[in-house]
């Protein structure tokens, strides 16, 4: 007899083995899915604490006014901007806006204020977040010198729309120079007649350097004073030799203080004269060197040989022997003058009329025919 198999009736029953399989491979995406769900939750979860704990705290000085801000910004721009504070072109921020912001940074902005500035012949408008009006200038490229001076002063502090004003000091010493006017000499020559001179040395001017300091504020003069002087070149005395030969005298310029006086009409005046001299000669002559030879250092300046002090519209030179020194005369187109001085060529019927202007003498020149009416030592009254 063969075996002959027998078949099973039923299905056999699943082992626990064969049903965690199966389980698992039922369930495998709905795992997969709830890793993936876990994960990102986790990535989310850590990214927020992350960011939480990334917030920075920043201490900001805005124009001495202090706050403390908590941001997750990563410049200084953008965490100004994130908290509106603007930052103008003139203003100052202790740290650049382009740099990284860090927890427990200080941001310190200085805020720019208007100043007038007046310097070097210009007056504008600058802004400043200097602290005192020295540093003021430091900052703005303004240079002081030192003696310059300023206004207000450098230690003032700074203030919104104050004048600052830059007064430029310069100092200069110079040198000028300046004529010295040579003396004359008179010396007299008895070989020479008299009434004749003859100079016998020339004479020469000097110079004079002085030097002098001058200071000048924004360029204009406003203090000099004279340091010292020197005689660069001295100046050579004129020599004139003076006729001492006595003439023959002329009996036409002899004078009788005892003639009979004449009564004539003088500008509506009746007047005594003593005596009528015609076809007289007029020069001019001033107290300066070109007339006299002496400058205005020297004793005798101005002084006549009565020991009067020249004066316009009074002094005249004369020859004594024609009119006494002391005495008026009345000279036709000039007026009333008196004999006070005495001049070398000054002889005759000649009359030298004093002028303190050196100009007008020069045109004045040689006047010749006038009628002189001699008077005597007192002048006539308007009575």
């Amino acid at each position: 007899m063969g075996f002959i198999p027998v078949k099973e009736t039923h299905d056999p029953r699943p082992t626990g083995k064969l049903f965690a399989a199966r389980w698992k491979h039922e369930h495998l995406r709905l795992i997969l899915l709830c890793a993936i769900l876990s994960f990102a939750l986790t990535i989310l979860f850590l990214l927020l604490l992350h960011g939480v704990s990334a917030a920075k705290s920043v201490t900001v000085v805005d124009d001495g006014k202090s706050v403390v801000i908590h941001s997750h910004k990563g410049d200084v721009q953008s965490l100004l901007r994130e908290q509106n504070i603007s930052v103008r072109p003139y203003d100052r921020v202790s740290v650049p806006l382009t740099a990284k912001v860090e927890d427990g940074d200080r941001i310190v902005i200085d805020r720019a204020v208007p100043i007038t500035m007046q310097a070097d012949g210009k007056t504008e408008v600058r802004f400043t977040t200097e602290d005192t009006v020295g540093d003021a200038l430091q900052a703005l490229g303004v240079k002081l010198s030192g003696e310059d001076r300023v206004t207000p002063s450098p230690d003032t502090p700074v203030s919104s729309g104050m004048a600052i004003r830059v007064i430029r000091v310069k100092r200069e010493i110079v040198e000028t120079q300046h004529p010295l006017t040579f003396a004359v000499a008179w010396k007299k020559d008895a070989n020479l007649p008299q009434g004749q001179q003859k100079v016998v040395q020339t004479g020469k001017e000097g110079v004079l350097v002085k030097r002098w300091e001058r200071v000048y504020e924004d360029g204009r003069l406003v203090d000099e004073r004279i340091l010292d002087k020197i005689v660069a070149r001295p100046a050579v005395q004129k020599v004139v030799a003076v006729g001492a030969k006595k003439k023959p005298e002329v009996a036409a310029l002899s004078y009788d203080s005892g003639a009979a006086a004449k009564t004539i009409q003088l500008d509506g005046r009746t007047i005594l004269v003593k005596r009528v001299l015609r076809n007289v000669t007029l020069t001019a002559y001033s107290a300066g060197p070109a007339s006299t030879g002496k400058s205005r250092d020297d004793p005798g300046y101005g002084v006549t040989a009565t020991g009067t002090r020249v004066q316009e519209g009074r002094t005249i030179a004369v020859d004594p022997r024609v009119i006494p020194l002391g005495w008026w005369v009345y000279i036709e187109g000039i007026g009333f003058r008196r004999a006070e001085d005495t001049g070398g060529a000054i002889k005759g019927n000649k009359i030298d009329v004093y002028y303190d202007s050196e100009n007008y003498v020069n045109r004045f020149g040689t006047k010749r025919g006038y009628t002189v009416y001699v008077i005597g030592p007192v002048k006539p009254s308007a009575d």
